[in-house]
């Protein structure tokens, strides 16, 4: 595995104490480690948790990499609903 933005993301969300299930920051997490989500490999490496947590990363999976689209979205009509996640989970300023 390597430092990226997934591991960077993660470890915002933790140091601002953000209120993202466990479940949701394993996804922040892991999305981007295919090996493990999606060949299993580094399964001897894991433990209790990672295996409860695994299906919760493959489900994330379906709606990132392969779900870009060439059309931009209407970000003020996105903003709204965005926001109302961002203030319900990270309220205030985070410190980056």
């Amino acid at each position: 595995m390597s430092w990226g933005h997934d591991e960077y993301l993660y470890r915002v969300m933790k140091h601002n104490e953000c209120s993202i299930p466990e479940e949701g920051l394993y996804m922040i997490r892991f999305h981007s480690f295919y090996p493990w989500h999606s060949h299993s490999d580094y399964m001897h490496l894991c433990n209790e948790k990672d295996l409860s947590m695994l299906p919760w990363v493959q489900e994330f999976n379906k709606f990132d990499l392969y779900t870009k689209t060439t059309e931009l979205p209407d970000v003020e009509a996105l903003k709204p609903y965005y926001q109302s996640l961002i203030d319900k989970y990270c309220p205030g300023i985070l410190k980056w």
